[in-house]
């Protein structure tokens, strides 16, 4: 197996300092015709949009979508949250094994406004990556962006409360509401929110937290958050001055503007779908510092870009393979739990949904970290977050925990349901994992689809 060449050492806040960059366009591009057409042409797993409230952005942006897997006749939908810079099609395939044991559930994976950002159009051209690469797509400048300063906790929970009430259709059918990572934290402040008067879990008949949470659940990975008043005072004037958008990303190595690293990661798997045996079409093209020292396939980069055997850190890897020893050009060879070709079909995505967020906002960033006290402090009321009623909190928790994070992810969810009236909890724990397995992993490696089915089938 080749040894390690990439950067290590990133973690999900460590590399918070970007350059802003990006190409002013005043409105939105056409959204390809394939995305909503699915809806229309019946589609198995159509990508739905729902119109939410006025946010501000470019004209388009004032609606979600979210990504139908199962039965509409489903008695009980599972709604998912993705986590930072996450999007609906982290969750296709984990929502297409659990509804293949659960016939009566549909899964619903949460697309934020913000994905209405995103250029994506260039995946149904014959050459993505000459349209992304040579910069042919439509960049948002921050700069043309200030709406986004505004895009903070609140908006999302406020867009998610139209598709959770869309989702129980009246009050015919359960849902049960989860995320991964950052996206468990919205789960639980949606739960805690006020909503003008009725809190969020009224209404819930479970949550599901795919490695996330609050009161510290991220403390594990020994990158605390960053909520004190001063830091707070801090990250807010920076949004204030134009720093819209997160750019953690932006250390990848892979350019800096806030969507780059996520178009490179898509085009990886674009080509490793299609043609995973084809030399890389990628490879030449990229940074010296990252490049593979071999020529390898498609999927071959993949991989390389996504196995945790080659230096990233827990947050964004899985256990997948290794290079192949040898040949001319080194293909991918699957030794773990989760097949390249599993990523592959995820992160091409159709080219929507996808699995990256270009455009995370850096105010729901500073929310995010806020809401961790899962509190109603003076802190969270300055910023209009109404987590006035997690005591309150009155349904079954469904926790699950990989490595990632050393075991914090079930003893903060244990403080939560302490200090709360939740009637019973299930945990679960997988340290083979880590915390992109559970969205990927093959179904008879995958100890989330093997143990969340009873918590489902179990709530009354």
């Amino acid at each position: 197996m080749t040894k390690p060449f990439m950067t290590t050492g990133l973690s999900r806040r460590a590399v918070l300092a970007g350059i802003l960059g990006g190409v002013a366009v005043p409105a939105l591009a056409a959204r390809p015709a394939a995305a909503d057409a699915a809806t229309v042409a019946g589609a198995a797993e159509p990508y739905v949009p729902i119109a939410v409230g006025v946010g501000g952005g470019p004209a388009g942006s004032d609606r979600v979508h979210v990504l139908k897997v199962g039965p509409d006749t489903a008695h009980t939908v599972l709604v998912l949250v993705p986590g930072m810079f996450g999007a609906a099609n982290d969750f296709r395939l984990l929502a297409r094994d659990l509804v293949a044991q659960l016939p009566g559930v549909q899964v619903w994976a949460f697309d934020r406004r913000e994905e209405n950002l995103a250029d994506r159009s260039g995946f149904v051209t014959a050459d993505p990556a000459a349209y992304y690469l040579d910069v042919h797509y439509r960049s948002l400048d921050p700069a043309a962006a200030a709406f986004a300063g505004d895009w903070g906790l609140a908006r999302t929970l406020s867009d998610l409360r139209t598709v959770v009430l869309a989702a129980a259709g009246g009050g015919r059918r359960r849902v049960v509401l989860g995320g991964h990572s950052w996206g468990a934290t919205t789960a639980l402040a949606y739960a805690a929110w006020d909503f003008d008067g009725s809190p969020g879990y009224d209404g819930l008949s479970g949550l599901v937290l795919v490695d996330g949470g609050v009161r510290g659940a991220f403390a594990g990975n020994g990158e605390p958050v960053e909520n004190s008043p001063e830091q707070v005072k801090e990250r807010l004037a920076a949004i204030d001055g134009g720093a819209v958008f997160d750019l953690t990303l932006s250390a990848v190595g892979l350019g800096s503007r806030a969507e780059n690293t996520q178009i490179w990661y898509q085009l990886a798997g674009w080509y490793a779908h299609r043609d995973p045996g084809g030399p890389s079409v990628l490879q030449p093209r990229m940074p010296d510092a990252l490049r593979p020292p071999v020529p390898v396939t498609n999927a071959g980069l993949l991989g390389v870009l996504v196995d945790a055997g080659f230096g990233w850190p827990n947050d964004i890897s899985v256990h997948s393979g290794h290079l192949a020893d040898s040949g001319d050009v080194r293909g991918w060879v699957d030794t773990g739990i989760t097949p390249i070709s599993r990523v592959a079909t995820a992160y091409a995505g159709g080219p929507e949904p996808a699995v990256w967020e270009w455009y995370w906002p850096a105010r729901l960033s500073v929310d995010l970290d806020v809401a961790d006290a899962y509190a109603d402090t003076d802190l969270t009321r300055s910023l209009g977050l109404r987590l006035s009623h997690s005591a309150g909190l009155d349904v079954p928790l469904f926790v699950f925990q990989t490595s990632y994070a050393q075991g914090t992810i079930e003893s903060a969810a244990r403080e939560v349901v302490a200090d709360s009236r939740v009637p019973y909890a299930v945990y679960e724990t997988d340290n083979g994992m880590n915390h992109l397995d559970p969205l990927f992993a093959a179904p008879e490696h995958n100890t989330l689809t093997a143990s969340l089915p009873a918590f489902l089938t179990g709530l009354r």
